[in-house]
């Protein structure tokens, strides 16, 4: 008794020093957290205006907007998930119905988990190989390339685990009502996985809204209105980028003021999509 009772303490002793690192390690985590996010908000709402909507970006001095790189933000990543999201979703399709565990598909698996990993800027550097250089400048057109193409393996895999939880009576009750295998995943697979697939799209979308590192290579930035994808393109992160290492205080202020918008529309997109995915 004596021995069960030394070992109790000791082994009570020893998760309450793990649980006590745990709780410290959360707190500290927390904290660091808290504190960027009331810095962000206490000088982003501090810039945010009318004007940052309204106004384009202008020279130091003239209380500029950021009118158009916001534009320039929503079509580089509205462009960058139309071309990623169809090619992620077939891919994924492709994985889960077709190809199951055949070479082919863990080939393609490692290639997809390895551009989910990739540094941002790799991918940059290889869409200006491809694009920029050939084509002799920067453009919108290379910026959504780019996005795209870290769009595409974040839909893969969610679309692949989203069907793969799918009950296989499901796929052999619609195929012994005669239905051919096309018409099984495009009207019943897809129909019962689409919150999932919906949610890894707009994980996507708060993946790619904020990089930064791509487009300096690619769409490369433009302090006038321009909505021409082929020359160089504004977006948000980039004049983020620009404005908060420049010595002018109004630009550090729309600096501010931008990553608050980018902060609050990503945290939007996640709120959204962890909605869709806990509803289903």
């Amino acid at each position: 008794m004596r021995v069960a009772a030394a070992l109790g303490r000791r082994r009570r002793a020893t998760s309450h020093l793990v649980k006590f690192a745990c709780y410290g390690a959360t707190a500290v985590g927390l904290l660091l957290l808290l504190s960027i996010l009331g810095t962000l908000f206490w000088n982003g709402f501090a810039a945010l205006n009318l004007r940052v909507f309204t106004d384009m970006t202008r020279p130091p001095g003239s209380e500029g907007g950021l009118l158009n790189p916001i534009i320039g933000s929503l079509i580089q990543t509205g462009i960058g998930t139309a071309i990623g999201t169809p090619i992620g979703l077939l891919v994924g399709t492709y994985l889960a119905e077709y190809a199951k565990n055949s070479p082919l598909a863990n080939a393609v698996r490692f290639v997809s988990d390895i551009l989910l990993s990739a540094p941002s800027i790799l991918i940059g550097l290889f869409v200006y190989q491809i694009l920029v250089v050939p084509f002799g400048g920067f453009s919108g057109w290379a910026g959504s390339v780019a996005l795209a193409i870290i769009v595409i393996p974040i839909v893969v895999r969610t679309t692949e685990d989203m069907l793969r939880l799918l009950p296989d009576t499901l796929r052999e009750a619609v195929i012994g009502l005669g239905a051919p295998k096309w018409k099984m995943i495009t009207l019943v697979c897809w129909r019962a996985a689409a919150s999932g697939i919906v949610t890894g799209v707009l994980l996507a979308v708060a993946r790619v809204a904020g990089e930064t590192a791509p487009l300096l290579f690619t769409s490369l930035g433009n302090l006038n209105w321009s909505l021409s994808l082929s020359a160089p393109m504004s977006s948000l992160p980039i004049t983020i980028f620009a404005y908060a290492g420049s010595p002018y205080q109004d630009w550090i202020a729309l600096a501010w003021a931008g990553a608050l918008i980018i902060t609050l529309g990503v945290l939007g997109l996640n709120i959204v999509a962890r909605s869709l995915l806990r509803r289903k």
